[in-house]
Protein backbone atom coordinates (compact mmCIF):
# COMPACT_ATOMS: atom_id res chain seq x y z
CA UNK A 1 0.00 0.00 0.00
CA UNK A 2 1.37 3.76 -0.66
CA UNK A 3 2.37 5.22 2.22
CA UNK A 4 2.70 9.10 1.16
CA UNK A 5 -0.03 11.72 0.04
CA UNK A 6 0.69 11.61 -3.53
CA UNK A 7 1.38 8.18 -3.95
CA UNK A 8 -2.39 7.73 -2.26
CA UNK A 9 -3.85 9.89 -5.19
CA UNK A 10 -1.48 8.38 -7.70
CA UNK A 11 -3.24 4.46 -7.04
CA UNK A 12 -6.69 6.21 -7.48
CA UNK A 13 -5.99 7.53 -10.63
CA UNK A 14 -4.60 4.36 -12.07
CA UNK A 15 -7.52 2.26 -10.84
CA UNK A 16 -9.69 5.07 -12.77
CA UNK A 17 -7.95 5.51 -15.88
CA UNK A 18 -7.67 0.90 -15.45
CA UNK A 19 -11.55 1.35 -15.16
CA UNK A 20 -12.15 3.79 -18.02
CA UNK A 21 -9.38 2.02 -20.25
CA UNK A 22 -10.91 -1.41 -19.72
CA UNK A 23 -14.31 -0.45 -20.79
CA UNK A 24 -13.21 1.04 -23.97
CA UNK A 25 -10.67 -1.93 -24.93
CA UNK A 26 -13.51 -4.27 -24.43
CA UNK A 27 -16.23 -2.84 -27.00
CA UNK A 28 -13.35 -2.29 -28.98
CA UNK A 29 -12.85 -5.98 -29.29
CA UNK A 30 -16.58 -6.52 -29.40
CA UNK A 31 -17.00 -4.52 -32.18
CA UNK A 32 -13.94 -6.31 -34.22
CA UNK A 33 -15.32 -9.86 -33.42
CA UNK A 34 -18.15 -8.27 -34.52
CA UNK A 35 -17.15 -7.30 -37.89
CA UNK A 36 -15.49 -10.52 -38.59
CA UNK A 37 -17.98 -12.69 -37.55
CA UNK A 38 -20.29 -10.76 -40.19
CA UNK A 39 -17.47 -11.09 -42.40
CA UNK A 40 -17.26 -14.94 -41.96
CA UNK A 41 -21.33 -15.19 -41.97
CA UNK A 42 -21.14 -13.95 -45.35
CA UNK A 43 -23.48 -10.89 -43.95
CA UNK A 44 -21.47 -8.44 -46.46
CA UNK A 45 -23.67 -5.54 -45.96
CA UNK A 46 -23.32 -5.50 -41.76
CA UNK A 47 -19.83 -6.65 -42.36
CA UNK A 48 -19.33 -3.37 -44.11
CA UNK A 49 -21.30 -1.15 -41.26
CA UNK A 50 -19.72 -3.07 -38.58
CA UNK A 51 -16.46 -2.13 -40.12
CA UNK A 52 -17.08 1.13 -40.23
CA UNK A 53 -17.92 1.14 -36.36
CA UNK A 54 -14.95 -0.60 -35.64
CA UNK A 55 -12.53 1.22 -37.53
CA UNK A 56 -13.57 4.30 -36.08
CA UNK A 57 -13.10 2.65 -32.61
CA UNK A 58 -9.62 1.65 -33.54
CA UNK A 59 -9.11 5.39 -34.53
CA UNK A 60 -10.17 6.69 -31.28
CA UNK A 61 -8.32 4.37 -29.08
CA UNK A 62 -5.24 5.23 -31.07
CA UNK A 63 -5.72 9.04 -30.15
CA UNK A 64 -6.01 8.42 -27.02
CA UNK A 65 -3.34 6.12 -26.47
CA UNK A 66 -5.38 2.56 -25.95
CA UNK A 67 -3.88 1.04 -28.48
CA UNK A 68 -0.88 1.88 -30.41
CA UNK A 69 -1.50 3.55 -34.09
CA UNK A 70 0.16 0.65 -35.52
CA UNK A 71 -1.23 -1.77 -34.06
CA UNK A 72 -4.75 0.15 -34.63
CA UNK A 73 -3.61 0.82 -38.83
CA UNK A 74 -3.02 -3.19 -39.07
CA UNK A 75 -6.01 -4.32 -37.44
CA UNK A 76 -8.68 -2.40 -39.37
CA UNK A 77 -6.14 -3.28 -42.86
CA UNK A 78 -6.51 -7.26 -41.53
CA UNK A 79 -10.26 -6.43 -41.07
CA UNK A 80 -10.56 -4.81 -44.34
CA UNK A 81 -8.68 -7.82 -46.54
CA UNK A 82 -11.15 -10.08 -44.87
CA UNK A 83 -14.07 -8.18 -45.96
CA UNK A 84 -12.52 -7.78 -49.33
CA UNK A 85 -11.69 -11.88 -49.56
CA UNK A 86 -15.32 -12.58 -48.30
CA UNK A 87 -16.67 -10.58 -50.86
CA UNK A 88 -14.75 -11.52 -53.62
CA UNK A 89 -14.58 -15.61 -53.10
CA UNK A 90 -19.08 -15.02 -52.38
CA UNK A 91 -20.00 -13.11 -55.31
Amino acid sequence: MPNSTSAKKALRQNFKRRQHNRTHRSALRTAIKKCRAAAEAGEHDQARDLFRVAAKQLDQAANKGLVHRNAAARTKSRLSRLLKKQADGNS
